[in-house]
């Protein structure tokens, strides 16, 4: 064939052209076969027409091997199928222009340098296509790492996946280096000097990457837990990622925190409560009378006591006492949990509780207390001289008790 080889002498039927046709022939056969880089244009146009159609059925081929793989599969009732099928639909795109390297390079015959070349780029195509089928897997094969999801966190195992991806991307591009003669030894050396440096000015990086691993593994926090963080901010956690975490305020606005402020500040975790508390000061008037004092104490505690929705002790504590004198009151404090922990049941329960005391301080026959002011009118008439009453039986009980108390010590103070 006329690309295959240099024509030495013209066809016969060119002996009867004219001889400007004949010229014209030998010049464009001259053009055809000189080529470039020891090459014809014959075989180039070859090379680049198998190069084209490799490139044509690269989807075709792909998507009809996923297709087949997928029908194979159907029956089954693991995701190992899937996984499988999502792991190499894209590397098999590669698999068609690594044999159409390798036809053209066989079909044209190159010199040794250029066929060298044209083996270090094959073997380049199929390294890469190993070690991006390999990090394709790790991502969807992470299903098989449910055991572990279980004894670490989500996160971790995350994290884990991630860094088993970079690691076969490093790993590929070193096996491509070392491909082209390129020695892996001085890039690592070097690598590690640059990493020295990068690493001093770059601590609070690797301090925040340090303080996201003790997170994970002291599992503070989860992804989808409500949060908050002294004197930084307060909301539920959406992402734990390598130097911080986005966290959802909730305004809806996203706040990324840098992991180092999250290990290094407290951090109250309120969606692993127990019970959520309510702590209130009811104060009602002065004018209350003891009996009614002990009629709310007992008839709000007995409300607590019959509610299931709040917790009883031991679980939790459970108070309804007369606390304070206050100004302007005497107040009652009432210190419970409920047994719920989601905060729109909690706004229910106070709610309905709040009313139940009004209801309960109304029946009592008094009310609520609120700042105010006396003014006491006399006139300027010598104040009456008011004798006290006459002391009760128990505090002569008490002098008695005490006189006998201090006789008794005094005796053994002289006896020793």
């Amino acid at each position: 064939m006329i690309w295959m080889g240099r024509i030495q002498e013209a066809p016969e039927w060119t002996a009867s052209l004219p001889t400007w046709a004949q010229d014209a022939y030998a010049y464009m056969v001259d053009i055809w076969f000189k080529g470039v880089f020891d090459l014809t244009y014959g075989q180039i146009f070859l090379a680049l027409g198998i190069m084209l159609a490799a490139l044509m059925l690269r989807g075709l081929f792909a998507r009809f091997v996923v297709r087949a793989i997928t029908r194979a599969a159907a029956g089954t009732r693991t995701n190992l199928d899937d996984a499988l099928v999502s792991t190499i639909s894209e590397p098999l795109k590669i698999v068609p222009i690594i044999v159409g390297i390798y036809i053209s390079t066989q079909v044209i015959q190159l010199a040794e340098t250029p066929q060298h070349i044209a083996d270090q780029i094959l073997r380049s195509l199929v390294a890469v296509s190993i070690f991006w089928t390999l990090n394709r897997a790790v991502g969807a094969f992470s299903f098989l790492f449910t055991g572990l999801r279980e004894t670490l966190s989500g996160a971790i195992v995350d994290w884990m996946v991630k860094t088993l991806q970079v690691l076969f991307l490093i790993i590929g591009a070193a096996a491509v280096l070392d491909i082209w003669g390129f020695s892996i030894g001085p890039i690592i050396a070097g690598l590690g000097v640059f990493g020295i440096a990068v690493g001093l000015g770059a601590q609070d990086l690797f301090k925040n990457l340090i303080a996201g691993m003790l997170i994970l593994t002291e599992k503070r926090f989860l992804p989808g837990e409500w949060i908050a963080i002294d004197g930084v901010c307060e909301g539920t956690v959406e992402k734990i990622n390598f130097r911080s975490t986005l966290i959802r305020r909730f305004d809806k606005s996203p706040m990324y925190v840098p992991n180092s402020k999250l290990s290094d500040n407290a951090v109250t975790n309120f969606s692993r409560m127990t019970h959520r508390r309510i702590k209130w000061a009811v104060g009602v008037e002065y004018r209350t009378t003891v009996d009614q004092l002990k009629y709310i104490r007992d008839e709000i505690e007995a409300y607590l006591w019959a509610n299931p929705a709040f917790a009883k002790p031991p679980a939790a504590s459970l108070f309804v006492r007369v606390d304070n004198f206050n100004a302007s009151s005497i107040d009652f404090l009432i210190y419970t949990f409920t047994n719920t922990t989601n905060w729109g049941e909690w706004l229910a329960l106070k709610e309905e509780f709040a009313l139940e005391i009004m209801d309960i301080i109304e029946k009592a026959g008094t009310g609520f207390a609120f700042p105010s002011r006396t003014v006491y009118m006399q006139q300027q008439d010598p104040p009456e001289i008011m004798s006290p009453p006459e002391l009760s039986d128990r505090v002569e009980r008490a002098r008695v008790e005490k006189l006998a108390h201090e006789q008794a010590n005094g005796l053994s103070d002289g006896e020793e």
